[in-house]
């Protein structure tokens, strides 16, 4: 409130009119265009400092992927089943 008070004190000291809400709305409608733009024109701009990786990287990086998948699925496999054993042959000690 005291913000308001003081803008609209500044406002006539100056000999502004004062702006309605309507107004103060339609000016801030009207931005979001040119500051889309602006955000449009920034992106294109950091997009060409980017550096694109080659075909034979993404190729080469995709492979390394899919073999890192294939042996640590084979190794939790391995390590499930294990465990998975040794818990069924305690459980059976146990059992009797």
């Amino acid at each position: 409130m005291a913000f308001q008070a003081d803008r609209l004190k500044t406002q006539a000291m100056s000999g502004e009119v004062p702006e309605s809400r309507g107004r103060a709305l339609w000016d801030r409608l009207m931005q979001y265009p040119k500051r889309w733009s602006e955000f449009l024109h920034e992106v294109r701009v950091e997009l060409r400092q980017v550096t694109w990786p080659t075909r034979h990287e993404v190729v080469v990086t995709t492979f390394v992927v899919i073999v890192a998948v294939a042996f640590f699925g084979v190794f939790f496999f391995g390590v499930d089943s294990s465990v998975g054993w040794v818990l069924n042959r305690v459980f059976n000690i146990f059992k009797h």
